[in-house]
């Protein structure tokens, strides 16, 4: 299933084929490293020590140390709360674009980004450099998989579509359901969730 999520307002956070176990690994050591070095680039730059990260973001002190030293592979709803934190779009955690015309996110470029249980999967679809106010992830669901999102940044939206399989969407406790096919627009700075109810991958 991919999910386009749009932000009305620059600078919110925003979010993001999966690869066999040994592709998965190495992606995501690569990935830890990669917002590692991010990390302590823009925090340094906003002229934030760890303890004023810890308390915008809601990530503890001990957990964006471990992050910066690239010593545990963050969760997305960990990396979500970062970018928030640092009132940057998600993406720019993930690494630096190159300042080109034309910009090619090849297919095993983005490593998947899992919750904290490893029932969703999110991956980039969106080339570095584009909009910074549109995102658009694969969001992947395991059978029975639950992800509970907590409030994105103020003024976020989010339009996601149902490419295969079905989904319950529930934002500020009104639940939706959708089938293959569906689509939905909705704000995203409240709380909001996804379940794949099925005992199918969607």
């Amino acid at each position: 299933m991919a999910k386009a999520k749009a932000r009305v307002q620059a600078r919110e956070a925003s979010r993001p084929t999966v690869k066999g176990a040994a592709g998965d690994d190495l992606g995501a050591a690569e990935m830890a490293r990669r917002v590692a070095e991010v990390l302590k680039q823009l925090r340094s730059a906003r002229r934030l020590s760890l303890d004023d990260l810890a308390s915008r973001s809601g990530v503890s002190r001990a957990a964006l140390s471990q992050i910066e030293g690239a010593r545990t592979n963050p969760t997305l709803s960990v990396l979500w709360k970062i970018a928030v934190g640092l009132d940057v779009p998600f993406h720019e955690l993930l690494g630096p674009n190159d300042e080109q015309d034309v910009r090619v996110l090849r297919a095993g470029d983005a490593a998947p980004l899992k919750s904290g249980d490893g029932r969703m999967l999110s991956r980039l679809l969106s080339p570095g450099g584009g909009s910074a106010d549109v995102e658009v992830f694969d969001l992947r669901f395991r059978p029975k998989a639950v992800h509970r999102s907590d409030p994105h940044g103020r003024g976020t939206t989010e339009t996601l579509v149902v490419l295969t399989g079905s989904l319950r969407l529930t934002v500020a406790g009104a639940q939706h359901e959708l089938g293959s096919g569906d689509s939905v627009f909705f704000r995203a700075d409240v709380a909001h969730t996804y379940e794949n109810r099925t005992a199918r991958d969607g």
